[in-house]
């Protein structure tokens, strides 16, 4: 099953282009002057170039990866779900549904076994629990599922360039 995602390739990328957006990945709160002494081009076209890859799509978000046992949310759970109809309006009902959910943070279609694979992060062990009982299990179009708790995370990262 394939979301509908604007799939078309950005094909204007550059090697400045993909040294800016390393530079970014890393330390998104880096200031264009900060960018474009490490590229070694002026702030102007820095600054060019970041906007036009934010409105091409090329950059979809700024954000900061957190510890999320630091803010009382100690537990994640891989969740597999497979879906009890596979045509596009039910699969677009559990997709509302899901993406509703404060306590998913990811959710990816996948192939294999199951549909989709959700990151659900949540204080406990018995608020997980209450989650998945009165609100996961209530979106639409749910057959089966299969959690995983994640024991540690060894690596967490957005770096991709």
């Amino acid at each position: 099953m394939i979301t509908e995602q604007n799939e078309r390739p950005f094909t204007g990328i550059d090697n400045k282009d993909l040294e800016i957006l390393s530079l970014l990945q890393q330390n998104a709160k880096l200031t264009v002057r900060e960018i474009a002494a490490r590229v070694h081009l002026s702030p102007t076209p820095t600054h060019d170039r970041i906007k036009r890859m934010e409105q091409e799509g090329v950059i979809v978000q700024y954000g900061a990866l957190v510890d999320n046992r630091k803010l009382g949310k100690g537990v994640m759970v891989i969740c597999h779900v497979s879906l009890k109809d596979h045509n596009k309006s039910a699969a677009q009902a559990f997709i509302t549904g899901v993406t509703q959910l404060k306590e998913v943070v990811e959710c990816y279609n996948i192939s294999g076994d199951f549909d989709f694979m959700l990151k659900i992060i949540s204080s406990s062990m018995e608020s997980f629990y209450k989650f998945f009982v009165n609100e996961l299990s209530e979106v639409p179009n749910i057959g089966q599922t299969k959690s995983t708790f994640v024991m540690d995370v060894i690596k967490q990262s957005n770096l991709t360039v």
